[in-house]
């Protein structure tokens, strides 16, 4: 596993600078770094390293000689995460050879380019701020993607591939440049796709000296010079681009000029382009791949895993119709959890809010659990106030409602507040659809009944999930996982005993479920210790791990 330093000049025990990190640094090193303004020039040579800030950009390097690159990387395998790079006559970030990420990074260079690339043989730059400079990114001779990036107040060009470099822009914003947006020469067949380009004192897009890109789906207006312009000799494609607001022709072919040009079809719809336009649904794929195998880890629910993939396939399809243009149908991401204490309610609600966060629906992955004393209140007007804060707790993430059907029920005692807390619900659902996701829970019956509270509370669900009660064939199974993650075993004769003190319980209403299973599992566990120290002995490692059928016996006794 790599081994993480931390760099903190106020904190004992951490490295005070980021060069003496990258000193001790080894193989796949990571390198966290505190909050701070850090003065230092950083050279990595023929290094493997993660530089991460700790809180993305609040780390800013900077360096007191203007006659040096503010990070300089040679031959290296490296990952900025999140850092502040500032320079002034040389460039913020300086690359030659190696392969290097840049994530969430903002970078700007007031007299040279803020990022410059040369023989790399793969360069990375994605959710990237590059302002203030005197070039945005060059990039020459390196294979390389630069994504979802804001480009902006350049004094030349935003962009230049040249010298071999093959290059996918993507889904960038170039805007402000005195010059041209983007510029290619020798650029092989680079791609740009799905970019904002705009207010440049030239052309927005130039080709030129024998490149081909394929530039497509792309946004270039208000621009002083033509939108697009290709070059004698260079060839590529250029299709479904607006151009719009340009010098005249808005695409211009100069003779010689190889270039394929497919007009956008006018019936289709405008997908979104630029970075700003898809940042808020920027999708970590693996992070849901991730996040579904925990999910189909769980123990059971097989119907309820099944409704889960089903709004999760539903919402990232959705996601690619918009990005193409495409009508989407209004989608709610409120659900209803019925079913009986201790079937996975609460669990699968967390992981159903990661998931929405990995999907770019949601900003964030905040879970915030409420029951009702915490949305009424016992006066006129506090339970407005109560209810609305909850929510607003949850703004970005999941607000979970445990029994949410007791908020329909009068407490008995004179005036309740149960349903004004449903009505500002209701209301805030709407007013704030696409920040939060809210889960009501509780019994299937009385979850029917709490819907019609209000008339307008069901149609702001768009499912019910129904959680059946575990088999007592899983409930063993919870309790030996539950036993393992606590580094007990169950010996050989207490899984038939378990499965069949499961299948004669009495499985009313109240039936706990996995609640019942960690209950026993915590008296077996007080049986057995109760046990160990009858023995007159130490007991061994063995003895102290394993879980006997006394234990359970002990564990029941007075219950049966």
């Amino acid at each position: 596993m790599a081994r993480t330093l931390f760099v903190a000049p106020e904190q004992r025990g951490a490295l005070p600078t980021i060069r003496d990190a990258l000193e001790a640094a080894d193989e796949g090193a990571i390198i966290s770094i505190a909050p701070g303004e850090y003065p230092e020039p950083v050279t990595i040579v023929r290094q493997h390293v993660i530089l991460s800030a700790r809180e993305p950009g609040t780390v800013t390097i900077s360096s007191p000689f203007p006659d040096q690159p503010i990070l300089s990387v040679t031959g290296s395998r490296i990952e900025l995460i999140g850092l502040v790079l500032k320079s002034e006559d040389h460039p913020a970030l300086r690359v030659r050879g190696g392969q290097v990420k840049v994530v969430e990074c903002v970078t700007s260079a007031r007299y040279a380019s803020a990022i410059d690339v040369a023989g790399a043989r793969q360069i990375e730059v994605r959710n990237t701020q590059v302002t203030g400079a005197q070039y945005g990114i060059v990039v020459e001779d390196s294979d390389g993607v630069i994504d979802r990036c804001e480009i902006r107040d350049i004094a030349d060009d935003g962009v230049i591939l040249r010298l071999g470099a093959r290059v996918t822009v993507r889904h960038t914003t170039v805007a402000g440049c005195g010059f041209r947006g983007v510029y290619m020469y020798q650029a092989g067949d680079s791609v740009i796709e799905r970019c904002d380009i705009a207010q440049t004192g030239d052309a927005g897009i130039a080709v030129a000296d024998q490149s081909s890109p394929k530039i497509s789906t792309c946004w270039v207006h208000d621009t002083q010079g033509v939108g697009i312009g290709i070059g004698r000799g260079c060839g590529g494609l250029v299709e479904d681009c607006r151009v719009e607001n340009t010098a005249v022709p808005g695409i211009h072919l100069a003779d010689g000029a190889r270039a394929e040009v497919r007009e956008a079809d006018p019936s289709r719809g405008r997908p979104a382009v630029g970075a700003v336009a898809t940042s808020g649904n920027h999708q970590n794929l693996d992070g849901v791949e991730k996040l579904l195998g925990e999910l189909d880890g769980m123990i059971g629910l097989a119907g309820v895993k099944a409704e889960v993939r089903g709004l999760i396939d539903e919402i990232q399809v959705n996601e690619w119709r918009r990005s193409e243009g495409l009508s989407v149908g209004a989608v709610s991401n409120h659900l209803v959890f019925a079913g009986a204490p201790g079937t996975g309610k609460t669990t699968v609600a967390r992981i159903y809010g990661q998931l929405l966060k990995a999907l770019g629906i949601l900003p964030n992955g905040r879970f915030k659990e409420v029951s009702r004393r915490d949305l009424v209140g016992q006066y006129i007007g506090h339970t407005a106030e109560k209810a609305a804060s909850a929510f607003d707790e949850a703004r970005g993430g999941v607000l979970f409602i445990d029994e949410a059907y007791t908020l329909s029920r009068s407490s008995g005692g004179g005036a309740d507040f149960g349903q004004e807390a449903i009505d500002t619900l209701v209301k805030l659902m709407e007013d704030h659809r696409d920040e939060v996701a809210v889960i009501v829970a509780g019994y299937t019956g009385e979850m029917h009944d709490f819907l019609y509270a209000n008339p307008g509370l069901a149609s702001r669900f768009g499912k019910t999930l129904v959680f059946e009660n575990y088999s007592s064939e899983e409930l063993v199974r919870i309790i030996g996982r539950l036993a393992h993650g606590d580094d007990y075993r169950l010996s050989e004769d207490l899984d038939v005993a378990l499965l069949e003190w499961f299948t004669q319980m009495d499985r009313d209403q109240n039936f706990g479920n996995a609640r019942e299973a960690r209950k026993l599992l915590e008296r077996m566990r007080k049986a057995q210790s109760s046990r160990l120290r009858s023995l007159g002995r130490r007991p061994t490692r063995d003895d102290l791990t394993t879980l006997t059928l006394d234990d359970l016996l002990e564990a029941v006794r007075g219950t049966v």
